[in-house]
Formats: structure tokens, C-alpha cells, sequence
């Protein structure tokens, strides 16, 4: 069995690589820009070509890597966070999820891939009031999505011409980092994904160490089972919702559809809370970020404190009003003082290796605090992608397991 070759994105301190090395992986390519992660990924990964920016990559480029099975990326989420403006993806950051469509598109025409992996935060479910979400999720099915009455679901499948697209809002600490960190994942599958197993909608329980429970009935399990024809729906045809929870996609017992619209199946419903459903980063339902120590390194006298044992979402500081070695950090208490969290003690929130961004900056000296911060602010939590690989590995090798 051959190892699985993947393509990433928006790649900063390649987190992925981190994660999917272990699975036995193959990196073929990177793509940055930023000098500070591409001086990272050189000294990193010094045989992987870096593709530079995705406004520029070429099909040539692609098709020059030979065959791929995964595209990953995260595409950049200022415009789609609570913390940033909200421009949506009309902002010119966030819109660069377009590119990494056609890039993933360019890789599966050339080099045969089927899997895509879209990250982002989970104010994408509310941004543009929810269109914005239903962009991305129609783009990846390939159809156009109308916006659910109730709003955006933590969990849910999209199936359409393209494939099928499973969400999930995952959190870095039920997966044994102590970092409470949500982040929205999208996995398009464009190949057989009839009867194998989920990807993403899994039971809790099966996640990590403390994920919430869900009533009776609601887990997600078992495999999917092919319910459409194979005639896909043309294109802007308009997606139809689906009241039932993920059944057609885990038990079979949805009737046949001809794909004479792009299907919709919303996996668990959204939590409510008292101002509406949870579109913050941070769990809290509230829409701003909390931050459990608010530590400002540049200013004097005093900052307010609240300490929890798992640390608010790392938080890459790259907006207009911080500087690059100050703004706000997380921090901890040591008795009646308080320090921001190391780069180091923040690799490990991230479940990444001690020192792993501690490389020759671009001029050949050790990379400085502030362009480690906002590399570990902007990564992946290693180990939500280390599982999310092993999720991807089984289904794509289900075929061949089953026949042997």
C-alpha cells in the first residue's frame, strides 16, 4: 500500500506535516509567503518545493508534483472571525478560500487527488448571516446552498456533484492539548465514498478525552451509503434541506434521490444559547473571544486576570493594531506575578514538538518571539489533524482493507 501523498496550503510551520509524518505521509509540496514560516519550512522541510503565494500557483506547478490524494489548508479566516472585521469572503484574505479551491480542482484534474481539507474559525457559520458558510460548503459539493432557517449546524453533510462534504466544529482540547481551541473543519471526499466509513461525524466519545456527550440517537457512526443516482445536479441548482439527522448518511434508509438538487443533511443541531447559536471562537456563544489572562507585555500598570486550567484560543496577533514581539499573549500566574506563556510552552498548547519554530529567521538568526507567536497563533492544533489523517487513511483504504 502505497503512502499517501498531500498537498498543503497556507502552510506556516506545516502542522500537518507534524501530524500526517507520523501516519506515514508524504509532504509533496508547501505553499507560503510569510518569510518568517517560509525560513521554518526551509530549514524544515528543505526538499519539499514551497509554491509560494496560491494566487500564483500555476496548474504546471501541479501537475509537476506528481500524483496527490489530499489538499489541505486553512485558508487565512480575518474576514470570517469575530475578532476581525467581518468582511466575509468579499474580504481579500478570507477570499483566497476560492484559490485554494481551484488549486485543489487543478490537483484533482492532474494528479488524480480526492480529498480536501478546509479549516476556519466558526464565526464562518454566522459571517455574511451564514452565506458566507453556505459559499463554502456549496463550492465544495459543487451547487448552490440556501442558508438553514435555524442558522448553521455544529456538524452536518453536504452531497452534490463534486462529492460529498462533511463539517465538524472540533476543539483542540478533546484532543489532549490543554488549549481550548474551535475550529470548523470541511472534508470533501470526490472519489467512492459509498459505504465507507465517516470521516468527521463520529461520536464524541470516539474523539478524544472529554468532548460532550450527545443525547441518545444523535451520534453519528456506522458507514455511508450511496442514496443518489449517479447523475449530479448542474450547477447553481439550489441545495434542499434535509430534516433528518445524517440518517441517509449513516443507516441507509433514505429513499433514492436523483440529484435534481444538491442535498443537505444537517448532522446535529446547532446549540442554543441565550443570544442565539454559538458562532464564537471560544465556546462561549457570546461572539468576542475571551482570553482567560488578558496580559498586555507593552503597557504599564495592571491587567485583569482570570485563570482556567485549559488556556483560552492561541491567537496569532496579526492584526493592525498589534506589534509583531507585543500585544496580547496568553498568559499564566506564578504566585502574585504574571508572564506570558513561552513559545515553547505555546508549541506545546499546540501539541507541536519543543523548539520546532526555534529556526534561522531569513537572515540566519534565531527566529524571534514575535514571528513564533504568530506562526503558533495561525497553525493547526497537531493532534486535531493527526486524527482527522487517520480518519482520512482508514476511509481511503477502506476498499482495500474490505477485499482483503
Amino acid at each position: 500500500m502505497s503512502a499517501i501523498r498531500y498537498l498543503s496550503l497556507f502552510s506556516g510551520m506545516e502542522a500537518a506535516h507534524l501530524a500526517w509524518a507520523l501516519l506515514g505521509w508524504e509532504c509533496v509540496g508547501v505553499a507560503e509567503i510569510d518569510p518568517a514560516p517560509c525560513a521554518l519550512l526551509a530549514h524544515r522541510l528543505p526538499h519539499v518545493p514551497n509554491l509560494g503565494s496560491v494566487t500564483e500557483i500555476t496548474d504546471e506547478q501541479i501537475a509537476a508534483l506528481g500524483h496527490i490524494d489530499v489538499v489541505i489548508g486553512g485558508s487565512p479566516c480575518q474576514d470570517l472571525s469575530v475578532a476581525g472585521n467581518r468582511a466575509g469572503l468579499a474580504g481579500a484574505r478570507s477570499g483566497l478560500f476560492h484559490e485554494q479551491l481551484r488549486i485543489f480542482n487543478a490537483a484533482r484534474t492532474f494528479c488524480g487527488a480526492r480529498w480536501l481539507v478546509w479549516e476556519n474559525v466558526p464565526g464562518a457559520f454566522s459571517s455574511n448571516r451564514g452565506r458566507d458558510f453556505a459559499v463554502v460548503a456549496g463550492a465544495l459539493a459543487g451547487c448552490e446552498l440556501d442558508v438553514p432557517r435555524d442558522g448553521w449546524g455544529n456538524e452536518g453533510v453536504a452531497l452534490g456533484p463534486n462529492g460529498l462534504v462533511e463539517w465538524s466544529v472540533l476543539d483542540a482540547q478533546w484532543f489532549g492539548v490543554a488549549q481550548r481551541r474551535r475550529r470548523v473543519f470541511a472534508v470533501l471526499d470526490t472519489g467512492d465514498w459509498a459505504g465507507r466509513p465517516p470521516v468527521l461525524l463520529e461520536p464524541d466519545s470516539l474523539r478524544g478525552d472529554s468532548a460532550p456527550r450527545r443525547e441518545t440517537g444523535e451520534g453519528v457512526a456506522g458507514t455511508l451509503t450511496r442514496s443518489a443516482g449517479e447523475r449530479g445536479a448542474e450547477d447553481g441548482e439550489r441545495g434542499q434541506l434535509i430534516p433528518e439527522i445524517a440518517r441517509c448518511v449513516t443507516t441507509g434508509e433514505a429513499k433514492r434521490q436523483d440529484w435534481e438538487t444538491c442535498t443537505i443533511i444537517p448532522a446535529v443541531a446547532h446549540t442554543l444559547r441565550a443570544d442565539g447559536f454559538d458562532a464564537s471562537e471560544d465556546g462561549t456563544g457570546r461572539g468576542t473571544p475571551l482570553v482567560p489572562v488578558a496580559f498586555d507585555c507593552k503597557a504599564s500598570g495592571r491587567a485583569g486576570f482570570g485563570v482556567g486550567e485549559i488556556a483560552s484560543t492561541m491567537r496569532s496577533m496579526g492584526h493592525a493594531d498589534s506589534h509583531q514581539n507585543g500585544g496580547s499573549h496568553l498568559a499564566v500566574q506564578q504566585g502574585m506575578q504574571v508572564r506570558r506563556l513561552t513559545p515553547r510552552e505555546c508549541e506545546r498548547l499546540q501539541g507541536a514538538p519543543d523548539d520546532w519554530t526555534l529556526v534561522p529567521n531569513a537572515k540566519g538568526k534565531p527566529m524571534a518571539d514575535g514571528p513564533r507567536y504568530k506562526m503558533l497563533g495561525n497553525s493547526f492544533a497537531v493532534p486535531v489533524i493527526t486524527w482527522i489523517g487517520e480518519r482520512i487513511q482508514m476511509a481511503h483504504t477502506y476498499r482495500q482493507r474490505a477485499a482483503a
